[in-house]
């Protein structure tokens, strides 16, 4: 028999840092642009946060709850990184962000269309100064349209973007997703495209100039929605849990809370009415095909519901998991963390936080050979690393007391 290689183990000499040696000016804030640069940073690259002095991200305030000084909300997204200060809108703070641009990989930044900030940093300016940087900007909605100066936050997002009308109870209003699905959205697409310049950068020597925005960034995730509607020209309804081309496919009421069962073709029907008792229920032309079920989606929830809501959810889930039908409970986040599978996947990492003392953080979701991007830094306090910033691009104890004032924040 031919020899087969040898199964090779993960290379665990080295922490998981694929980007180590980059360098990201970070002068976003809120969501997706901190998302993008915390990314980039568990991804081993080195961020520079800068912050306005006179409270910083205003995420730091989005609370409660706190943890420490910062809102927890804050804590989310910005590990990883160190904080300086500056005014930006000062020529010595522009000063400042040049000379950390004279060796930067990447720049990230949102500021509004036409406001004062996105003219001081102009791309065309920036480029002629540093034709290697590649320049991430986020938007609320895009470079062009009637709309390309609207501010915008993740829930406008969600719903100028048609989020809100697809999800909810179908008699009830229109919700929200429960995660900032706008931002996050454009701060995943924002990481690919920053990821994808700096590949293409390796082959042109160039830089290059980036946007997205959560708007567009919605647009691409409606996926079989949109293209239902190009199908149709009908515009959806909202089906709570349910899935628009597939039934079974939706939360279910037990007897004592709700699970979810995930019926993707007619082999699974069949032997989940078998499981529940009801085999004829596969036979009914009316159900006997997803085309169908979903047709009579009314019709078989109904039947569905009624078989259903004698047994717990703890019961439903053993039995039809054991029959092969894919179900779940519907965990809260204290049961998520209490997970042994959550444990397993080592995907909450601890790290010293200099105010709150061990912190917990929700790590970076994929692995380099086998190992996981350790999470090396907490969120920084407001401006703590401006004094060793200033001094390693150069400046001298007395520019350094002309920058940073007495009311500084801790340094």
């Amino acid at each position: 028999m031919p020899e087969t290689d040898p199964v090779r183990e993960p290379d665990r000499a080295q922490p998981a840092s694929p980007l180590a040696g980059m360098k990201v000016v970070d002068l976003s804030k809120i969501l997706a642009g901190p998302y993008v640069t915390m990314s980039l940073a568990d991804l081993g690259a080195e961020v520079v946060k800068v912050e306005h002095p006179e409270g910083g991200d205003p995420t730091r305030q989005w609370g409660p709850p706190f943890n420490g000084p910062d809102a927890t909300y804050y804590l989310a997204a910005n590990r990883n990184k160190r904080s300086i200060t500056l005014d930006l809108k000062s020529e010595a703070g522009q000063e400042v962000v040049h000379r950390l641009l004279a060796d930067a990989d990447v720049l990230v930044e949102n500021f509004r269309p036409g406001s004062s900030l996105a003219r001081i940093f102009d791309y065309e300016e920036l480029s002629a100064r540093y034709p290697r940087l590649v320049l991430l900007h986020i938007s609320a909605f895009g470079e062009l349209g009637p709309l390309r100066d609207e501010p915008g936050y993740d829930m406008v997002a969600q719903a100028s973007a048609g989020l809100m009308s697809l999800t909810g109870e179908p008699a009830g209003p229109p919700v929200k997703a429960g995660y900032a699905m706008g931002d996050l959205g454009a701060a995943l697409f924002g990481l690919i495209g920053v990821t994808s310049a700096l590949v293409e950068r390796e082959r042109t020597g160039r830089g290059q100039y980036l946007t997205t925005s959560l708007y567009e960034s919605q647009l691409a995730l409606h996926i079989n929605w949109a293209t239902g509607y190009f199908a149709t020209g009908e515009r959806p309804a909202r089906l709570g849990s349910g899935h628009p081309s597939l039934v079974p496919y939706q939360a279910y009421p037990a007897a004592d809370g709700h699970f979810v069962i995930a019926v993707g073709n007619d082999g699974l029907f069949r032997r989940l009415c078998t499981t529940l008792g009801s085999p004829a229920l596969a036979d009914d032309p009316r159900f006997a095909t997803n085309r169908a079920r979903v047709v009579h989606r009314d019709e078989l929830n109904a039947e569905l519901m009624a078989l259903l809501a004698s047994g717990t959810v703890a019961h439903w889930c053993e039995v039809l998991k054991a029959a092969g039908v894919p179900v779940a409970p519907i965990r809260g986040l204290d049961e998520v963390y209490d997970c042994p599978q959550t444990e397993a996947l080592g995907m909450v990492q601890k790290v010293d936080h200099p105010d709150v003392g061990p912190l917990q953080q929700v790590a970076f979701p994929v692995n380099f050979r086998g190992e996981r991007p350790p999470v090396r830094s907490a969120p920084p306090t407001l401006g703590q690393h401006s004094r060793e910033i200033l001094a390693e691009l150069g400046y001298g104890e007395t520019d350094i007391a002309r920058l940073l004032d007495d009311t500084h924040p801790r340094t």
